[in-house]
């Protein structure tokens, strides 16, 4: 274990990258933000004027060969993912990237075969719902046997709706909605039921307000159903279309109860009554549903790169993220069950 901070280095600061980038910088222990890279001139110009940044890099390959990083942080392309992953560790750095780890399973495969080459360095995929204070307490609850053996999950990311589509013209590269939000409904499942093996899924969607997702076979509300070997079931539902904010809720129902985790999208516990009804204030995205989540992700990133506390999320369940993900894909797309 070092007592050293960690020396790191940010690709990619776009919308969660600068988040990443602002908690690295100014809100995680043991660790020091010294590089990042990107492109745009602009986001490299923000990295020096608000983190105080001066190791700036255009060309990722620099970047990653830097000899002052002990560790990087991908918010990059999801196409880029594995390749990039990949050049991390063989650079001889930690790597932590976003999810998902790649959009087809062959790829996830290669990062893994490497990774294992390198059991030293510490690589990390951003299934930041885990880290959830309220998701955490669920499992522990879930594992002391608190709701007999669970079968059932049910689990939804919607997204407020954004009238500017920005994520229409994205869904060419992120692998349609169920990649892009089902996805960490996908991690939980397996997490919560116990990793069982998922053996078929089917899925049906529609667009309900932004048409242009056609073109990449993709919705804006889809529905899936996944079987797992043993007889547990998970039904996932995600949108891009609420009118109120964020809501990420999840169900799990046991043998001897259930736990219900994000219902209602509560801001916080403030109830109003007046002349027009009885309400509360709902989240408005993910930022803000998991600020707290995301920093305590990358605390533990960083906890294991400094030897401090292993992993429990591995590059494994990011593949079967990954493999689920696309059979619902599929599924979607040709109207029938597909195995996983």
């Amino acid at each position: 274990m070092s007592s050293l901070p960690l020396k790191v280095g940010i690709a990619g600061l776009g919308r969660l990258g600068k988040r990443h980038a602002q908690a690295l910088a100014f809100n995680t222990r043991h660790c020091q933000l010294v590089a990042a890279c990107s492109p745009v001139a602009a986001e490299r110009d923000w990295a020096r004027s608000e983190l105080g940044v001066e190791r700036l890099h255009t060309d990722f390959d620099a970047f990653v060969r830097d000899p002052q990083l002990d560790a990087v942080i991908l918010v990059t392309p999801t196409s880029l993912h594995a390749d990039q992953t990949i050049a991390a560790l063989e650079a001889g750095k930690h790597v932590f990237v976003e999810k998902p780890l790649a959009l087809n399973v062959p790829d996830c495969e290669r990062v893994e075969a490497v990774a294992r080459k390198h059991p030293k360095l510490v690589a990390m995929v951003g299934f930041v719902r885990r880290f959830d204070a309220s998701y955490a307490n669920a499992k522990a609850q879930i594992d002391a046997g608190g709701i007999g053996k669970p079968f059932l999950v049910r689990s939804q990311t919607c997204d407020m709706n954004d009238p500017s589509g920005f994520f229409v013209a994205y869904s060419a590269q992120s692998g349609g909605i169920y990649m892009d939000c089902s996805v960490h409904d996908i991690d939980l499942a397996r997490w919560m039921l116990g990793n069982p093996k998922a053996l078929r899924a089917f899925a049906s969607g529609t667009i309900a307000l932004h048409p242009g997702l056609a073109e990449h076979g993709d919705v804006d509300n889809g529905l899936a159903i996944v079987e797992f070997e043993g007889g547990a079931r998970a039904v996932f539902y995600a949108s891009r279309t609420l009118a109120h904010g964020h809501e990420t809720s999840t169900e799990v129902i046991g043998t001897a109860g259930k736990l219900e985790v994000g219902h209602g999208a509560a801001r916080d516990r403030v109830v109003t009554s007046d002349v027009h009804g009885v309400r509360h204030q709902s989240v408005a995205d993910f930022f803000e549903r998991f600020a707290g989540a995301f920093q305590s992700e990358m605390a533990a990133f960083i906890a294991a790169c400094r030897g401090e506390k292993a992993l429990t999320l591995t590059l494994s369940d990011a593949t079967e993220a990954t493999r689920i993900g696309l059979a619902i894909t599929r599924s979607l797309r040709s109207g029938q069950a597909e195995a996983v």
